[in-house]
């Protein structure tokens, strides 16, 4: 990590745990990291309490459009749950370790549980722009690991088992939910990738071979990392567009983000009954 002081990492941890419980009223164990065009979950909290990341210290900044950069603690049906509003990209410059920071913090206030949500391509090909996908597996194609080094021992053990890193159970109590709600949810596994440049022909195919049916620029490192801390993890993803379209659409970031406001509304609906 590049340190911009002479604090560890746990010690910048601890600091902006401490920061945080400083400014904060309440206590929850379920983090919701929201996806590019996901934000509109946030009007699902009550009493929500909001803190921009520029005041966290050493909290990264998000950059990329769709992100507001917030975190939130906020109730749900009368329960507390952490919102984090904007998450951090290998491809915006920053080091593994530092996307997976805030999970780190939140660990130290008692995080048990993690449900992440993104904006992904579709592999498949029997899906369709805007399908929600329940990722039962993931394909980490990232060059590093955010448990590389030293620094990720002080939160947990350095081989953790990633034979199933999402949650069986809660995997079931999601599809028994989205059933209830009459929401058509797709399985399949998701392959993340570093970005920001979109995948070639080739790359498609590669990754459809090796089993992939939607791919991302996140998520993998942060379930990597809450793995690492015995955490029970959730995923979703929005597919926002067809990585070969069917027809000479073009793509853009506005149209994924679009997809995804109004894909996420669905998802929104299905989280809010699963924290």
């Amino acid at each position: 990590m590049h340190y911009t002081s002479k604090l560890t990492y746990l010690e910048q941890a601890q600091q902006a745990a401490g920061y945080i419980q400083s400014v904060t009223k309440g206590e929850a164990d379920v983090l919701v990291i929201l996806g590019s065009g996901l934000g509109g979950f946030v009007n699902e909290l009550e009493e929500a309490q909001v803190i921009s990341y520029q005041s966290i210290p050493f909290f990264p900044i998000s950059t990329v459009e769709g992100h507001s950069g917030q975190l939130m603690l906020g109730k749900i049906k009368g329960k507390f749950v952490w919102v984090m509003s904007g998450r951090f990209h290998y491809y915006e410059g920053y080091e593994l370790e530092e996307t997976v920071f805030p999970l780190r913090v939140l660990s130290l206030l008692g995080l048990k549980g993690l449900i992440v949500s993104n904006a992904a391509g579709g592999l498949n090909p029997d899906f369709s722009v805007g399908d929600l996908m329940l990722i039962t597996d993931h394909i980490d194609k990232f060059p590093s690991n955010a448990l590389r080094g030293k620094d990720a021992m002080d939160f947990g053990i350095r081989f953790p088992d990633m034979s199933e890193p999402y949650s069986q159970a809660w995997i079931a109590q999601a599809k028994s939910e989205a059933l209830g709600l009459g929401i058509s949810l797709r399985e399949g596994t998701y392959v993340g990738v570093t970005g920001p440049s979109l995948e070639t022909k080739a790359e498609i195919n590669y990754y459809r071979t090796l089993g992939g049916d939607a791919v991302g620029m996140s998520t993998v490192p942060e379930v990597i990392a809450a793995q690492q801390m015995g955490m029970k993890v959730l995923g979703f993803s929005v597919i926002t567009n067809e990585c070969i379209p069917k027809n000479n659409q073009s793509f853009s970031h506005d149209s994924v983000v679009e997809v995804a406001q109004q894909a996420g509304r669905k998802l929104q609906k299905l989280i809010a009954c699963l924290v």
